[in-house]
């Protein structure tokens, strides 16, 4: 009886001594040729897809916070640690520790130069060779915030030098704004800068446009309505060369030049006080400009900032007189001889350029006394500034106050009324 064949040691079938692979078993249908699948057609074969690659494990994105802080993570590691932070309280702590680690390793530097960097520049140079013609301390601000404002808008485009500017101030107890650019703000730089180069003899900007004893507005709106054209870049050259020529002409002047009145049409002011009126004025439109584009600016140095609040708090008499005879402020309660003490509010101005003042209440001619003091004033020293410009109402001011509000409420409103376009 023959048993099975026997297939040889590789398993394949040998027909005339050739091997030959055996078909596939299955149905019979699946050996008809005519079910047969089609063959494939020669063309690129699909690379086998990549396994996804798992994300970074707790130990892997911890280890990632050093860099992260100090911001030398790609994109993608970024990205994970950040993901993370938001899920994991412990790293979330750590990355806060971190930064604040890499902020004390890396302070935040202003690209603005310093606001007294040209003052110790040029006090290093006098201390090796004194100037033979020494620039004024009742100047020195001025010199400096035209500096600081010039050096604002030296990088300033055409387009720029367009943007627009909203000047605000106090009027009658309401606020009043006005919308200009950057040229029309430094055209009213340079036309109210002329009240004081006409009190020296010298050109007045606004030339033949000049209009009959106008006061710092009609002055202004003369500039504004003389060019079919608003200004341009252009008019920064007139006012630069102009504050340049005041500092100089004041320099070379001598001493007695310091009492020569300025008239402002309506009131006048000695010319070292008006010069630090032009310098207060020119910090507040020089922020007001760097506001509209953007750009940080700081307050004056502390002396400076001193020296303009002082000269405001010694025109709060006289600006209460005013509101009071325009019926704005409540009647003197206890009139007195010139000279003589009269009732007393004390402003104390806290922070840089601070200090303490006695404003007498009742007369610009009283002398202010501690001892009839009935009111006390709290404020910090750049926001008394920003209500003596009538950027802020006298509502909006944080003070801190003490005694009688009436008189309280008048002084506020005096402050805030030295103030004008």
């Amino acid at each position: 009886m023959n048993g099975p064949a026997e297939l040889p040691e590789d398993g394949y079938e040998r027909h005339g001594g050739q091997a030959r692979i055996p078909g596939p078993r299955g149905a019979a249908d699946d050996l008809d040729p005519r079910h047969a699948p089609p063959v494939p057609g020669p063309g690129p074969v699909p690379e086998p897809s990549a396994p996804p690659v798992p994300p970074p494990t707790h130990a892997v994105l911890k280890s990632l916070l050093g860099a992260w802080a100090l911001a030398a993570c790609s994109a993608e590691e970024t990205q994970a640690v950040e993901d993370h932070l938001t899920e994991c309280a412990p790293c979330a702590e750590e990355a806060l520790r971190l930064r604040d680690a890499v902020g004390l390793l890396h302070p935040e530097e202003n690209l603005d130069l310093g606001p007294m960097l040209r003052s110790r520049v040029l006090e290093d140079c006098l201390g090796k060779r004194p100037a033979r013609i020494p620039v004024p301390a009742w100047a020195n601000p001025y010199d400096t915030e035209t500096a600081r404002l010039d050096a604002l808008l030296r990088d300033f485009g055409d387009s720029e030098w367009q943007t627009p500017v909203r000047l605000k101030w106090f009027e009658d107890e309401r606020r009043m704004t006005h919308r200009t650019t950057v040229a029309g703000v430094i055209g009213h730089l340079l036309t109210v800068d002329g009240l004081v180069a006409a009190a020296l003899g010298l050109d007045d900007p606004l030339g033949r446009e000049a209009p009959e004893g106008g006061g710092a507005t009609a002055r202004t709106k003369a500039f504004w309505n003389a060019s079919r054209h608003p200004a341009t870049r252009e008019v920064r050259e007139p006012w630069r060369e102009q504050g340049h020529t005041l500092v100089r002409t004041v320099s070379f002047a001598g001493r007695g030049v310091a009492e020569l009145a300025v008239d402002y049409g309506g009131f006048a002011l000695p010319l070292g006080d008006a010069f630090l009126e032009r310098a207060f004025e020119c910090w507040v439109h020089a922020a007001d400009i760097a506001e509209a584009v953007d750009y940080p600016y700081g307050p004056p140095s502390g002396p400076h900032l001193h020296r303009m609040i002082d000269l405001a708090a010694r025109l709060l008499p006289r600006a209460l007189a005013k509101r009071r005879r325009d019926g704005l402020a409540a009647p003197a309660r206890g009139l007195v001889a010139a000279g003589a003490p009269g009732r007393t509010l004390h402003l104390e101005i806290e922070g840089a350029g601070g200090g303490g003042w006695d404003i007498a209440l009742d007369s610009p001619a009283a002398k202010p006394s501690p001892e009839r003091t009935v009111a006390q004033i709290a404020l910090d020293g750049i926001e008394f500034c920003q209500l003596a410009a009538g950027h802020i109402s006298p509502e909006e001011a944080a003070v801190g106050q003490h005694g009688d509000r009436e008189a309280i409420r008048d002084v506020l409103f005096a402050a805030a009324s030295l103030s004008r376009l």
